[in-house]
Order: C-alpha cells, then sequence, then structure tokens
C-alpha cells in the first residue's frame, strides 16, 4: 500500500510519522519526503485506510491521508521508461567497465536469437570496437558493427562529480542518418509538378519521368549544364517507391579520386592517415532504401568506374580499408552534361559502366530550344527574387519578354534565374524593361570574360583560335539584343557585312 500523508512544515513532523508505523509494526518499503508531504509505501495490502489514517491524524500538524498508485519516483521511473520504449533508435546504459546496466525496447528487437540477453553482459560481447576507450567527458559519435548491421554510436558520458561512472549509447541506424542528410539537401518541394513548363518537349519528358518512377532501374539524365538535370532526378525520387527513403546527391566533379571514393563507399576504422577512429559511412550505406544521384558522372576517374561498375553487377561493396561486405540498397541514378558516347569512343569512359547507367534515359533539351517555357520560368523566378528581396508587384515589360527569348541562354536555366534575381536586386520600379535585362547580360558577360582572362589558358592552339572564341562569345551574348546585321553592326561600330560573314561563320545566324 503506498500512502500520501500531507502535514504542515514542522520539523520533526516526519519522524513522527514513521514512529507510528513502527509502533503498529506495519513494514514500511520505501520512504520519500517533501515538503509538507510524506510518501509511505508498507507491506501491508490488508489494511483499511480509515484504520491508517486515524493513527496517522492524531499527529500534531498532520492533515490528510490518502491510499496512491505511485510513489513520485515510481511514476518518473515508470514514464521514463515509456519513453525510452518509444524511441526507436536502440539505447544501451554502461558503466564504466562497459557492462550494459539497462536497454530500451529497441535493443529487444534488434534479438537474432531469443537466448540473447544483454543486460549484465559486456558491450564488447556484442560490438567489436572498443566502446571503453572511447568514453570520454565529451560526446562523440563513431561507426560500430552489431549483429552484422552498421550503426553509428552516440555515446554521452554519464558523470559523477565530473568522474566518468559510464555512459549512454544511442545507436542511429544508417537509414536514419541518410534521412537527416537528405532533409538537409532537400530546400524546396521536388515533386513532377513543380517542374514549370508549357512546352510540347518538357511536358512529355515529366510523363515519362512519371513511368521511370515505377521501374526501380538505373536512370541516367543528359542534358547540357543548367537544363534542371538534379531537378529532375529529385522528382523521379518522389514519385518511386523509395520516396519516403533518402535522396542523396553528390557531384563527381568537385572531388578528387581518393576523397570522391571514400564519399561513396566510406571507410574502416584505421583506413588512412587522419580518418576518424571509428571509420565512416558513405552515401550507398546512407542513403538504404533510397537514391543516390551521381552528378557530373563522366568526371569519375578510370579506377572508380571500375569500382562502381563493379558495385552495380550485385550492389555489395566493401568500404576503404576494410574486409567486411557490405549491400545497399539503393537506386542510381546518375547525370552529365557531356556525351557519353562520344568519351566511350574515346577511351575515357567505360563502355560497360555506360550500358549499366544507362538502363533508362531522360535527354533534358536546353532553354533555347522550349522557348515558350522561357517566361513562365521568368515570372517564377522573379517572382522568387521579389520575395527574397522584400520586394512586390516587378514585372517584365513586352519588349524585355522579347529579349529574353530571342536570347540563346548558353547557361540554361541556371543563366536565366540568376540575371534575373540580379535584375530585380537592383530594380529601382516595379518594371523589368530592355535596358535592365542587356545590362545585367553584359555585367554577367564581362565577369565570365574576366574569368576567361584568369584562367589556365593552355587549351588554346593560336592567337586566331583565341580571337574566334572571343568573337563567336562576343556575337553569342549581343545579337539576341539586337536582331538584325545593322543594329548589331552599329552596336560595334563595324559594317554589317562583316556582321553577317562572322554569324554565318560561327553558326549563329541561322541557330537564331
Amino acid at each position: 500500500m503506498r500512502l500520501k500523508i500531507q502535514s504542515t512544515d514542522r520539523i520533526g513532523i516526519s519522524q513522527e510519522i514513521l514512529s507510528v508505523f513502527a509502533q503498529k509494526l506495519w513494514n514500511i518499503k520505501s520512504v520519500e519526503v517533501e515538503p509538507c508531504i510524506t510518501y509511505v509505501h508498507i507491506e501491508e495490502e490488508n489494511l483499511a485506510l480509515e484504520q491508517i489514517s486515524r493513527s496517522i491524524t492524531s499527529i500534531s500538524g498532520t492533515k490528510s491521508c490518502q491510499q496512491i498508485d505511485l510513489l513520485p519516483s515510481e511514476k518518473k521511473a515508470k514514464h521514463l521508461q515509456a519513453l525510452l520504449a518509444n524511441i526507436p533508435d536502440p539505447i544501451f546504459d554502461i558503466d564504466n567497465y562497459g557492462n550494459i546496466l539497462t536497454i530500451n525496447n529497441a535493443v529487444e528487437n534488434l534479438k537474432t536469437d531469443q537466448q540473447v540477453i544483454y543486460v549484465g553482459k559486456n558491450i564488447s560481447e556484442f560490438i567489436a570496437q572498443d566502446i571503453v576507450k572511447e568514453i570520454s567527458l565529451k560526446a562523440k559519435s563513431i561507426a560500430v558493427n552489431l549483429n552484422g548491421k552498421a550503426y553509428i554510436a552516440e555515446i554521452s558520458p554519464v558523470l559523477n562529480k565530473q568522474q566518468i561512472a559510464g555512459a549512454v549509447l544511442i545507436l542511429h541506424s544508417m537509414n536514419t542518418l541518410g534521412r537527416q542528410v537528405a532533409l538537409l539537401q532537400k530546400n524546396s518541394d521536388h515533386s513532377i509538378d513543380n517542374i514549370l513548363a508549357q512546352s510540347a518537349q518538357i511536358k512529355t519528358l515529366k510523363q515519362q519521368t512519371i513511368r521511370f518512377a515505377e521501374l526501380d532501374l538505373p536512370v541516367l539524365v543528359s542534358g547540357e549544364t543548367g537544363t534542371g538535370k538534379e531537378l529532375f532526378a529529385r522528382a523521379l525520387h518522389e514519385k518511386s517507391a523509395r520516396a519516403q527513403a533518402p535522396f542523396l546527391a553528390i557531384n563527381c566533379a568537385t572531388l578528387p579520386e581518393n576523397l570522391l571514393e571514400s564519399e561513396l563507399f566510406g571507410y574502416a576504422p584505421g583506413a588512412f592517415s587522419g580518418a576518424q577512429r571509428g571509420g565512416k559511412p558513405g552515401l550507398f550505406e546512407l542513403a538504404s532504401g533510397g537514391t543516390v544521384f551521381l552528378d557530373e558522372i563522366a568526371e569519375m576517374s578510370v579506377y572508380l568506374q571500375a569500382k562502381l561498375l563493379r558495385f552495380l553487377q550485385d550492389f555489395s561493396y566493401r568500404r576503404v580499408g576494410g574486409t567486411t561486405e557490405l549491400k545497399a540498397d539503393i537506386r542510381i541514378v546518375s547525370a552529365s552534361h557531356q556525351n557519353l558516347l562520344e568519351l566511350v569512343e574515346q577511351k575515357r569512359f567505360r563502355e560497360d559502366l555506360f550500358y549499366r547507367i544507362n538502363v533508362l534515359n531522360i535527354n533534358l533539351p536546353p532553354l533555347r530550344a522550349r522557348k515558350e517555357d522561357i517566361i513562365i520560368l521568368a515570372k517564377h523566378f522573379i517572382k522568387q527574387a521579389c520575395q527574397q528581396t522584400n520586394q512586390h508587384n516587378i514585372e517584365l515589360n513586352e519588349e524585355a519578354s522579347h529579349v529574353l527569348q530571342k536570347y540563346q541562354w548558353p547557361g540554361n536555366i541556371r543563366q536565366l534565374q540568376n540575371i534575373l534575381f540580379s535584375v530585380v536586386a537592383l530594380a529601382t520600379n516595379n518594371e523589368i524593361n530592355v535596358q535592365a535585362i542587356e545590362q545585367a547580360l553584359s555585367q554577367q558577360s564581362q565577369k565570365i570574360e574576366k574569368q576567361r582572362d584568369n584562367a589556365d589558358q593552355s587549351e588554346i592552339a593560336n592567337w586566331q583560335q583565341a580571337q574566334a572564341e572571343f568573337e563567336k562569345n562576343l556575337l553569342m551574348q549581343l545579337y539576341p539584343l539586337y536582331p538584325t546585321t545593322r543594329k548589331l553592326a552599329q552596336r560595334l561600330n563595324v559594317s554589317h557585312n562583316k556582321i553577317a560573314l562572322k554569324l554565318r561563320l560561327y553558326g549563329l545566324k541561322q541557330s537564331q
């Protein structure tokens, strides 16, 4: 029987209450005291509450005696157990020798053998890594394996007077971590419905993407830089049966070979100098059940191409420096702005890998081939830019719209977005005119030329080639703004015959 006895705040009253229990020979199991309240747990279950209450309230200062279900400490313990039971990640509470003191329900669910008992055993019997050596005054995370499955163990010390008395281990599955990483990468809704288009080409590709999403096969997304390859890859994932699992993207062109290998496959403990002590999972582990997007796959080295090919054969692999064979349940979506078939012919890309990743193909047209989409995209980007710059009701006038549609957009959608963000940021009224577009394009062109001037010119064969590249780029930038040979000749202060000759030479006039 558990009792709650309320009283005045008088010195020694709790002792007098307990003396009554002693005199009556009522066996006390536990006592808890709070200001003005004494909680008592006695073994006798058959006593009448009225009998106990008469004996207790006879003490000066006592107010009431009532029966309760749980003592405060028992109630807290119950709530704590309920909390731990509902945490999906396995949790181990260990002492400073590694002995397991308690576990939550998620650990019980990990059992591959019902005879396994965790509590009372040492954590080293289940996890190969030396967890005790990893315990320090600061929390840390290491990669571990339990029952043949990889986890990230979050090790938080339990301190007693600033001395380590043990630790709490929380094991996060790779899938959970992958979803968290995917959420950090995902900053907007990437559903197929949010791909803006009026052109027949894109509408057809959207339907094709929906069909491909139902097929759990590798997909190659091709198209020029800035055409929205990752947007289609994410939309493909969102429409697939893997939508609730992670979508993780990596640009193969931004990392050297050794770093890209460890990012994809992870590395084992002590794999190389400077490696994390517990090793590190790769994207293939983190994306378990989901999709990995390999952007600019043509930039992958021949060595990594071979390793990726071996992985795609049965989706098994080893971490860098590891010996354990791991499996990854993922879908590979690749992308490149280069012509992979040409690279295959040049022996710069493996033919067998090309056919492995190119089971399904989405080929995105450049923006200049879908000009009916330019205005709808422009209005969308202007709206976004207005929201970010706290401006309102900025619109394109008709002449500016015409210029946008005539321009060739070598940088495609990404260039259009950058230009319009720049125009909106500098806008002084609610209308975007031709002059604003021309100025933004001119400034962008100057920046590009400056970057080219500062870049390595080793690929330029001679003076004539350099001059031809400059002329072609200049005409590509200005011809949409001055769409006749006479207007462009007047702008550049040369004869219109020279302009006509150069446009034919570089094949620009015919593409307008």
